[in-house]
């Protein structure tokens, strides 16, 4: 996800890039950006392993790391007054909370998915559910690479909370993980899936039953371009806006009006 994001951000007018963050100790650590990330010419840009070392010199940051990292660049970023995205997933409640205490004082964007057709199906799933409500049960696939950390995916839940919220219920009080044993399914449930094999981008299906039909909607995502022009638009959105709690709602539905 970084390289693609160092690619897209590359080649986009007005977009320049400070620096790279790396894991420490990599063996790509001082090397250009461009270089590491397969774009095909130097940057003249870093990879570091200590974001303080260079976050002064840019405007905002783009974090698609993992959860432990979330938080320290989170208060790098607070402690720097920089404009934050953040796409890691898998947050706990309490990491979460700190984000929102965080947007007092910065501007974020927190998002499970940067594409801006998952932006699209969740509007999507927000009209059906509502004319559907309960005539329809709600299965949700997410399908991943073999190395992704949280299942279900933060885009999953995403999904679900967009149609429970639609069918006017809370998600934790219908979502379920997984059949196993025996038994019917249980009405008004939102059922959650998870496959994780090989290199697969990113899947995401939603099964909406009826009785003798049924509706998929679905996003299959290519490679990782397309999060990565999300994530790129995310930090443009961000450039003069106030501190606040933003999310891709905001950064692209303004564009469709």
């Amino acid at each position: 996800m970084g390289s693609a994001i160092v690619r897209v951000a590359a080649a986009r007018e007005g977009l320049e890039l400070a620096a790279g963050v790396g894991v420490p100790g990599g063996d790509y650590i001082g090397r250009d950006l461009g270089e590491v990330a397969l774009v095909g010419r130097a940057l003249g840009v870093p990879v570091v392993e200590n974001i303080e070392t260079v976050i002064d010199s840019c405007d905002a940051v783009i974090d698609f790391s993992v959860r432990k990292m979330a938080p320290v660049v989170l208060e790098s970023a607070l402690r720097h007054r920089k404009a934050l995205v953040c796409g890691t997933t898998g947050l706990s409640e309490e990491e979460n909370s700190l984000f929102l205490a965080a947007s007092k004082q910065i501007p974020i964007v927190r998002a499970a998915n940067t594409s801006r057709m998952v932006f699209l199906m969740n509007r999507f799933l927000e009209m059906v559910s509502g004319e559907l409500g309960d005539q329809v049960d709600v299965e949700i696939l997410d399908m991943h690479d073999r190395w992704k950390l949280d299942a279900p995916s933060g885009t999953a839940l995403e999904l679900g909370r967009t149609i429970a919220n639609a069918q006017g219920v809370v998600l934790e009080n219908v979502a379920e993980f997984g059949h196993r044993g025996h038994g019917a399914r249980s009405s008004g449930s939102i059922g959650f899936h998870s496959l994780r094999a090989g290199d697969i981008p990113s899947s995401h299906i939603v099964f909406l039953g009826g009785m003798g039909e049924r509706l998929e909607i679905a996003q299959h995502s290519y490679n990782m371009d397309c999060f990565a022009h999300g994530a790129c638009d995310c930090a443009a959105f961000l450039e003069g806006k106030p501190a606040g709690l933003y999310s891709v709602e905001n950064v692209f539905g303004s564009t469709q009006e």
